[in-house]
C-alpha cells in the first residue's frame, strides 16, 4: 500500500524527465559559454596581445606578459567558486548560473572594444588583467552550479550521462573558439586581423550569451535543492556554506584535487606543454598540436557521454580508474613518440591521454564529487574543491612540466614520471576511497 501511495504518476515522471532535460541543455549551453570566452582569450593571447596590449617591452617578453594575464583567469577561478557557491546555496542554483553567463559574457564583449596601447597607454593591459580575472572568477561560479543542476535533475541511474554535457562544453568552445579565430584570420590580411579582426570573435560571444540565457531561463530550480532548503533548520544556515563544507567533509577537498590529477595532467601536457616542446625543442610544426587539439575537441563530444553512459550502467568508479590506468600507461610512450617525431604514434597516444583517459575521469566528475556534500552545501563544497584542483593542478602544470624538463637538461622522462605519477594518483585515490553508490 505504502509503495502504491510513494510510486509517481506517470504525469510526475514526465515532469521530471522534461526538467532533467531542460538542466542538462542548460548546463551545457552555459559551459560551452564559458569555455568559448575562457580559451579564446589564450589563443588571442599568443597572436596578439603581445604586440597589442604589451608593445612597450621585449617581444618575447610581451609573449610572457600576455601568457602571465591568462593565469589571472585561473587564480580568480576558486574566488569565484566561494562567492557563487555561497550564495547558490543560499539562493539556488539557477539564479548563480544566470549571473555566471551574464558576467562572462560581459567581460568578454569588453575585451573586443577594448583600446590598445597605442590609445591609452598602460590603462590598456591593467584593464586587460582586470576583464581576465573577471572572467576567471565568473568560470569559477560556472562548474559548481551547473553540476549540481543537471546531477540534482537527473533521473535515478543516469546522473552521470545527464551532467556530461558540462564537460563536453570544453570541447565545443574549443572547437568554436579555434574554428572563428581561424575563419577570420583567413579572410583578412594581417593588417586587418591585428587592428580589428581579432576583436569579432570577442564581439560574437554576446549572440552565444543570449542563447544560453533563453534556454536557462527556461530550467527549474533543483527539488533536491528546494526540499534540502524546507528541510534545513534555520540556525544551520548561520554558518558560511563552505565552512559547513570544509567542517563536515575536510578530507574531500584533498580527494577532490586527487581526482583531478589525471584530467588536468593529461589536457594540459598534451594541448599546452607538448606544444611548446615539439616546437621549440624538436623542430616540429605548430600546426601538428593545434590540429590534434581541434581533433581532441571533435572527439570528446562523443566520448564524453559515451563514457558517461558506460559509467551510469557499470559504475562510476570502475570508469574512473579505467581511463586514470590508461593515462598512466600512455605516458612514457606518448613521449618516446615526441622523441621520435612518429606523427602516427603522437596522434595515437595524444587521442589515448585526451580521450580515453582524459574523458574517463571527467565523465563521472559530476555526480562524483558533488555526492561528496550535503545539498545544502554542496555548490560551495564540490564548487571551491573543484577550482582549487584547477589552480594546483591545472594552471601550473605546463609551468611544473617546464621546469622538470630544464632541471633535467632537456631530457623528458622527468615529465613523462610527471605525468604517470599523477595518473596514478588519481586512481588510487578512486580505488581506496568511499563513494556513493549511482543512483
Amino acid at each position: 500500500m505504502d509503495s502504491m501511495l510513494t510510486a509517481p504518476r506517470p504525469d510526475e515522471e514526465i515532469i521530471s524527465h522534461s526538467r532533467a532535460r531542460r538542466a542538462a541543455w542548460g548546463s551545457f549551453v552555459g559551459a560551452v559559454v564559458d569555455w568559448f570566452d575562457f580559451l579564446l582569450y589564450g589563443i588571442t593571447a599568443a597572436l596578439v596581445f603581445n604586440s597589442e596590449f604589451f608593445p612597450q617591452i621585449d617581444p618575447a617578453m610581451g609573449t610572457l606578459a600576455a601568457f602571465a594575464t591568462f593565469g589571472v583567469g585561473f587564480l580568480f577561478r576558486p574566488l569565484g567558486g566561494i562567492v557563487f557557491g555561497h550564495f547558490g546555496d543560499r539562493l539556488g542554483r539557477k539564479r548563480m548560473l544566470m549571473m555566471t553567463v551574464w558576467i562572462m559574457g560581459i567581460a568578454t564583449a569588453c575585451i573586443g572594444i577594448l583600446p590598445s596601447f597605442a590609445t591609452i597607454g598602460w590603462w590598456a593591459p591593467a584593464l586587460l588583467v582586470t576583464l581576465r580575472a573577471i572572467q576567471g572568477f565568473a568560470v569559477g561560479g560556472e562548474w559548481g552550479g551547473a553540476a549540481l543542476l543537471a546531477v540534482e535533475s537527473a533521473p535515478s541511474g543516469k546522473k552521470a550521462f545527464y551532467s556530461s554535457g558540462i564537460q563536453m562544453g570544453y570541447g565545443v568552445g574549443l572547437l568554436l573558439a579555434t574554428g572563428l579565430v581561424s575563419l577570420i584570420s583567413n579572410l583578412t590580411t594581417d593588417a586587418q586581423f591585428m587592428s580589428w579582426g581579432w576583436r569579432l570573435p570577442f564581439l560574437f560571444s554576446v549572440v552565444l550569451v543570449l542563447g544560453a540565457l533563453w534556454v536557462r531561463n527556461g530550467m527549474e530550480e533543483s527539488v533536491e535543492f528546494e526540499r534540502a532548503q524546507e528541510e534545513q533548520p534555520k540556525e544551520a544556515k548561520k554558518r558560511l556554506p563552505v565552512f559547513e563544507a570544509l567542517f563536515r567533509h575536510p578530507g574531500a577537498f584533498l580527494k577532490i584535487i586527487l581526482l583531478r590529477l589525471c584530467e588536468l595532467l593529461t589536457m594540459y601536457i598534451v594541448t599546452a606543454f607538448a606544444l611548446n616542446y615539439s616546437t621549440h625543442n624538436l623542430g616540429m610544426s605548430r600546426e601538428l598540436f593545434l590540429n590534434i587539439g581541434l581533433l581532441v575537441g571533435g572527439i570528446s563530444c562523443l566520448t564524453i557521454p559515451l563514457f558517461a553512459w558506460f559509467a551510469d550502467r557499470y559504475g562510476r568508479r570502475r570508469i574512473y580508474i579505467t581511463g586514470a590506468l590508461v593515462g598512466a600507461l600512455s605516458a612514457f610512450p606518448f613521449f618516446m613518440a615526441l622523441e621520435a617525431r612518429s606523427i602516427a604514434g603522437i596522434v595515437i597516444f595524444s587521442l589515448l591521454l585526451a580521450n580515453i583517459a582524459h574523458d574517463m575521469v571527467v565523465c563521472v566528475q559530476q555526480p562524483m564529487f558533488t555526492e561528496m556534500f550535503g545539498a545544502g552545501y554542496r555548490y560551495s563544497g564540490a564548487g571551491v574543491g573543484y577550482q582549487v584542483a584547477s589552480v594546483v593542478g591545472g594552471g601550473f602544470t605546463p609551468f611544473i612540466a617546464a621546469a622538470l624538463l630544464n632541471f633535467s637538461g632537456g631530457e623528458w622522462h622527468s615529465v613523462a614520471i610527471y605525468l604517470m605519477a599523477g595518473c596514478v594518483l588519481s586512481a588510487l585515490t578512486a580505488m581506496f576511497m568511499k563513494t556513493a553508490k549511482p543512483h
